[in-house]
């Protein structure tokens, strides 16, 4: 008689499913190289190609990028909790398609406007899910690890692709040949996305079934289903360590959205070349994506509230010795710890939402926060263009240098330790 297959028994852990989450490692690697090819160029194609002389105007291409792309974070993880998580990963890199031609056939600046619309529709829709369909597969124990498994593999892409359109664009002019390498990043992902990855949503049910309550009880507010109006109320304003990582991740963002728009001309006035200018916008993102494979990990041995407390710091620190030096050795220092506080903040962030939200809500939940963390790009660029409008590019350095310490000191005074085994080894969760 024939048979037919049993199917197959769903476990959680990174071991247990460790080809789909190699395969969706490889997939936001790509995610991130989308982004990684702007990072040198588009400021300078705006200032020599187009003619855009204040930096408001010139910063509109990562407003517009912000604020698509924290919009379409909240959607997709509405989207994945009703529908799935794979065809809101497909219909991202769809959206990513024409990007890269635009950007290469664009007449007007008003076009690349539109191409970082879509840009941010796209890395809303697949970044949010690669991080949820990680967090549905490894499960509770190794949740620092996997966001920063998950985060390297996308800036090591943003920074490699900077350094090689820097290069391209050194040795080929601005456009086109720097662009060619997004196309070929939108085919592999689409591609890969649509034939090979699979469903997690089963995997965040699973969980659901043995999830356990804090032994303090402070979550047990938060168990079950909560409606969408519930969570974003809980991650925005109401959980402390929730609404603190939301701040956090957005003064983040904004600090990198200043370091896209005005540091490749910063430096340029400086008189660097743009190949070293592909450089020093390389150095921070290649430091922030390789820093997370340890930064992930430490955040599930020591806890997250301070690794982010001292990220935040180690960041302000390097922002104010970036608007203070005037060299590209002393540059690349700053570029280097830059990097490397914004490891320390990343996946632990992305991991506390994780430890609070309840299985049932989380896609939700980490949709939200990317939602306020992606709104940093826009906050950023709007404050980062007006003040170096009115007081120069080194002036919006100092004043984004000062706004990440404070975001630092609010996280130290207002988040508990969310690590359910370091919240206990600490004694923080059986108070507040």
């Amino acid at each position: 008689m024939p048979t037919t297959a049993s199917p197959r028994r769903l476990e959680l852990g990174l071991r247990q499913n460790a080809a789909q989450f190699t395969l969706l490692v490889a997939v936001n690697a790509l995610v991130g190289g989308m982004l990684g090819q702007e990072r040198t160029v588009l400021p300078l194609l705006g200032e020599q190609e187009f003619g855009l002389r204040a930096y408001t105007a010139g910063l509109t291409f990562i407003l517009v990028f912000g604020l698509a792309k924290a919009a379409t974070n909240y959607l997709a993880g509405t989207w994945s909790d009703r529908f799935g998580r794979k065809p809101v990963l497909v219909a991202g890199w769809l959206v990513a398609l024409p990007v890269p031609l635009l950007l290469i056939w664009a007449p007007t600046w008003g076009w690349v406007i539109v191409a970082n619309v879509l840009l941010g529709i796209s890395q809303g829709l697949t970044w949010s899910t690669t991080v949820v369909m990680k967090i549905d597969l490894v499960g509770p124990a190794k949740r620092g690890l996997a966001m920063g498994l998950n985060e390297a593999a996308g800036y090591a892409a943003v920074a490699l692709t900077a350094l090689a359109t820097g290069y391209l664009a050194e040795a080929y002019g601005l456009r086109p040949a720097p662009f060619l390498l997004g196309l070929a990043f939108a085919a592999l992902g689409l591609g890969l996305s649509t034939l090979a990855v699979k469903e997690t949503r089963d995997h965040a049910r699973l969980e659901a079934t043995g999830h356990t309550a804090r032994a303090d009880g402070r979550h047990d507010h938060l168990h079950g289903e909560l409606n969408d109006r519930e969570v974003f109320a809980q991650t925005s304003l109401k959980e402390p360590a929730l609404s603190s990582a939301s701040q956090a991740g957005l003064v983040n963002n904004l600090n990198d959205g200043l370091a896209w728009g005005l540091f490749p001309i910063l430096f340029s006035a400086a008189g660097l070349s743009v190949g070293r200018i592909g450089i020093l916008a390389a150095l921070y993102p290649a430091v922030w994506g390789a820093g997370q494979l340890v930064t992930g990990a430490l955040s599930d041995r020591w806890g997250r509230k301070w690794m982010i407390v001292a990220g935040m710091w180690l960041q302000a620190l390097a922002l104010a010795l970036i608007a203070f030096v005037d060299s590209f050795a002393l540059w690349a220092v700053a570029a280097i710890l830059l990097g490397a506080g914004t490891a320390m903040v990343y996946p632990t962030l992305l991991a506390s939402i994780g430890d609070v939200a309840h299985p049932a809500w989380r896609a939700r939940s980490v949709g939200v926060y990317r939602l306020w963390r992606d709104g940093g790009f826009a906050v950023g660029a709007l404050l980062a263009g007006l003040v170096a409008d009115a007081m120069g590019v080194r002036a919006a350095v100092w004043v984004v240098a000062g706004l990440t310490a404070v975001s630092g000191l609010v996280v130290a005074l207002r988040m508990y330790e969310t690590h359910p085994r370091s919240a206990r080894t600490s004694g923080e969760g059986d108070h507040g």
